[in-house]
């Protein structure tokens, strides 16, 4: 790579605003080997390393573009830092999801895992939930009208059965909210 220059901290400043495909390979090449070494000597893979640049980068662009700006170092001690927190949250955030992960071996939290544990909360959720609440929930859940579901249930009538389903999914949400899984979701 005998054209592999090298740009001061406010060429990569501006070209990371600009998106510049020269200053962001540079960025790359420049920084990559730095937060490598950082995420494999503190427990995550290649893979691992190839994310948490890549979200450093985002994170960065976010930052430049934002307006608010301003490094007090030198922009690779900077970034490095950067990369060390996401790093540090990442390993934080698989902590709290170990317990409930199927395959140790890969913790990267995607969509269907997302999927599975809001699933596991609202089932164990719903069992804690009162039988006719249930009732209500599973046949309006099942397509059948207010006016079917008052009839089954022995309810007055369709306006009651809408009612009814109404403050069963409210006390349904308020039991979620108090799920201990939950509020980890809120950081996925």
């Amino acid at each position: 790579m005998g054209s592999f220059r090298k740009y001061s901290d406010l060429d990569i400043i501006d070209g990371v605003r600009r998106q510049d495909n020269r200053i962001l390979s540079y960025l790359y090449n420049s920084y990559y080997k730095m937060v490598s070494d950082y995420v494999r000597k503190n427990g995550g893979s290649d893979d691992d390393a190839g994310e948490v640049m890549q979200e450093s980068v985002v994170s960065l662009y976010r930052q430049i573009t934002s307006g608010e700006f301003s490094v007090k170092s030198d922009l690779k001690g900077y970034f490095f830092g950067v990369a060390r927190n996401l790093w540090i949250a990442q390993l934080r955030h698989r902590s709290r999801l170990a317990y409930f992960e199927d395959e140790p071996a890969d913790l990267s939290l995607n969509e269907d895992q997302y999927k599975a544990t809001l699933e596991r909360i609202v089932a164990r959720s719903f069992a804690l939930l009162a039988e006719d609440c249930q009732t209500v929930l599973t046949l309006y859940g099942d397509g059948l009208s207010y006016e079917e579901i008052a009839d089954r249930m022995g309810l007055k009538n369709a306006v009651y059965a809408r009612r009814k389903k109404y403050l069963c999914k409210e006390a349904l949400m308020k039991i979620i909210k108090t799920d201990p899984e939950y509020h980890d979701l809120g950081s996925l």
